[in-house]
């Protein structure tokens, strides 16, 4: 389960201890500071317990509206990779192929040399910023700042996503507050790994779902949810969007109402007749788009058919959002300007010359690592702000900023609600915040308004003293419906995003990393393409796509539709593959 440790909490006598922290320190030794997770879109409340300026054990800190008194594993265990090995704790630049350590002063003058330089040779929008949903709300800001402020529009911190048609039309968000969403009673959830993805959710859900309520899953997988799941459509991906087209007119059926003209045409199963008739049920309802159906290649057509599908009966939109901040990012305004700059997708396809990356491993956090790592690769100077050594081969400079227990800032979680936290221990070494650094850049390259001294200041200046921020969100999209094409019988991959390869803190905890989702990833196919193959359970298969290709085990999932392959996303046996989703060849090895 992703959520075990709370059985730690659970104990009456606290016979039940941690691995991790037992025999390190007594309970009276360690300081309790609060803070907040940057894992998911919940923003759990955290009890951080620091014994010498060194986070020891992390516990939940009550908080009826968001997690209860609950936390997941990730939350609770993450915290092991902060002491990592790989943790950056000096500047560094690359100099003749060698990587030297400097001062912070010699590596960001060279960092803002660079950014001139490249302007004037190439012009401003050759330089792109990527960020990620686990960057607090200061460091996007100031992030896009510093790029705006050179002249380019080119920042995004949705490394995931592919299809950017709603852009500048929605600010993706819960659609109501998490109280709310545990009093639904009719649920349609799609394309979510709802326990990985979102584990305080799904156990709210759960708990909804144990007393009646009725949830709806249409998913290319079929995960045990660990919950009575009403009904459900398993399809291959490129399917997902005519499976909403006949949940569609199934509800017009129902309702006696004429279907979008785009679907003329298309009959619904009896899959489709039951989900529309329970969401046509009920009282309190919604509809939601998960991670994967956001990352997927036609992701505004999904929103758009689930937005007709929620209005027809009388149910709330909502995006269960990836990260800690994602909101956040669209509220730092850490997105191009519709029309003007290059998302996340096109400066990997149309490579720059300059990349500053704030949190971000490309080549895991990517839709697509191949073209991500091929951009990379021939770029004049890569900068990497992160608080771990990685991306050694394509970058220039690492500066190391501090996670989120050395630094102030602001998550905004999936219902809008801004929490801000401060830091709990000092930075590692001569790491600094992110907002420090992004601010000295931006004194280094003369830019204006960049004096901030607090990172509540840059806070302020964005949110003025608003913590309910889902008034400034919204999910509805003015997008017509499209018709559904057929969709192909080749094979195609659906990429999962394993719990604990999520972010950057996640997968170096050697704690996670011992669970069994915490193993590398195998090739889950199903049992008729085993067959057709040749392939039992265990045997190695090789797995092409792009450029690319990966040496995997390959597992059996009975309940996989036909054509569809399992790869994760996310680690760094399966990075050298293309897109998340797509087509994909498999044979054996």
């Amino acid at each position: 389960s992703a959520l075990s440790g709370n059985m730690i909490d659970l104990c009456p006598v606290g016979a039940l201890t941690s691995k991790p922290f037992r025999y390190s320190a007594r309970t009276w030794e360690l300081s309790r500071r609060k803070s907040v997770s940057p894992h998911d879109s919940v923003g759990a409340n955290l009890i951080v317990q620091v014994k010498g300026g060194k986070v020891m054990r992390v516990l939940p800190f009550e908080n009826e509206e968001v997690n209860e008194c609950w936390i997941s594993d990730k939350d609770r265990f993450s915290y092991e990779a902060l002491d990592s090995e790989q943790r950056l704790t000096k500047p560094m630049l690359k100099q003749d192929g060698k990587w030297q350590e400097v001062d912070w002063q010699t590596a960001l003058e060279y960092v803002a040399h660079g950014l001139r330089n490249i302007r004037h040779e190439h012009g401003a929008d050759a330089i792109a910023a990527l960020g990620t949903p686990y960057s607090t709300l200061e460091e996007l800001n100031l992030l896009q700042k510093v790029v705006r402020g050179v002249g380019s529009d080119n920042v995004d911190f949705r490394l995931r996503q592919s299809d950017f048609a709603l852009d500048g039309q929605v600010k993706p968000w819960l659609g109501m507050s998490i109280v709310e969403f545990s009093q639904l009673n009719r649920v349609f959830v799609i394309g979510s790994f709802l326990r990985k993805d979102h584990p305080l959710l799904s156990a709210r859900l759960r708990q909804s779902a144990k007393s009646g309520a009725k949830v709806s899953v249409l998913h290319a997988t079929d995960d045990d949810l660990l919950m009575p799941i009403a009904n459900k459509i398993i399809a291959a991906p490129s399917a997902w969007l005519g499976a909403l087209a006949e949940v569609a007119v199934a509800v017009a059926e129902a309702k006696g109402v004429a279907a979008p003209a785009a679907y003329a045409g298309v009959t619904a199963s009896d899959a489709a007749k039951a989900t529309a008739a329970s969401l046509l049920s009920g009282e309190s309802k919604a509809v939601f788009l998960g991670n994967a159906a956001v990352q997927h290649p036609q992701a505004s057509q999904l929103h758009a058919a689930a937005q007709w599908i929620a209005e027809q009966t009388g149910a709330k939109l909502g995006v269960l959002t990836e990260g800690g901040n994602a909101v956040g990012g669209y509220l730092a305004n850490a997105v191009p300007t519709p029309g003007k700059g290059a998302n996340a997708a096109a400066v990997f396809a149309q490579p720059r010359k300059a990349y500053l990356l704030l949190n971000a491993e490309p080549e895991l956090d990517s839709q697509n690592p191949q073209a991500a790592r091929a951009a990379l690769d021939q770029a004049d100077m890569v900068v990497v702000m992160s608080a771990y050594q990685h991306g050694a081969d394509y970058a220039d400079v690492l500066l190391p900023i501090a996670p989120f227990t050395e630094t102030s800032g602001t998550f905004v979680n999936a219902e809008g609600r801004a929490q801000s936290f401060n830091g709990t221990v000092k930075p590692a070494g001569d790491a600094r915040p992110g907002w420090k650094v992004l601010r000295v850049l931006g004194n280094l390259l003369g830019l204006e308004n960049f004096d901030y001294e607090t990172s509540e200041s840059i806070r302020d200046e964005l949110l003025g003293k608003e913590t309910d921020l889902s008034a400034r969100l919204g999910n509805a999209a003015s997008l017509p419906v499209q018709a559904v094409s057929a969709a192909a019988g080749a094979l195609e991959r659906v990429a999962d995003v394993p719990i604990y390869f999520a972010d950057a803190i996640a997968r170096r905890s050697a704690a996670l990393l011992e669970t069994r989702d915490g193993q590398a990833p195998k090739a889950w196919l199903s049992a008729a393409l085993a067959a057709k193959l040749g392939v039992a359970e265990g045997d190695q298969v090789k797995v092409k796509q792009g450029q690319g290709s990966a040496a995997l085990t390959a597992a059996i999932d009975k309940k996989l539709p036909e054509n569809v392959v399992r790869v994760a996303a996310a680690h760094a046996s399966t990075a050298a593959l293309g897109g998340m989703f797509g087509a994909i060849v498999v044979e054996k090895a």
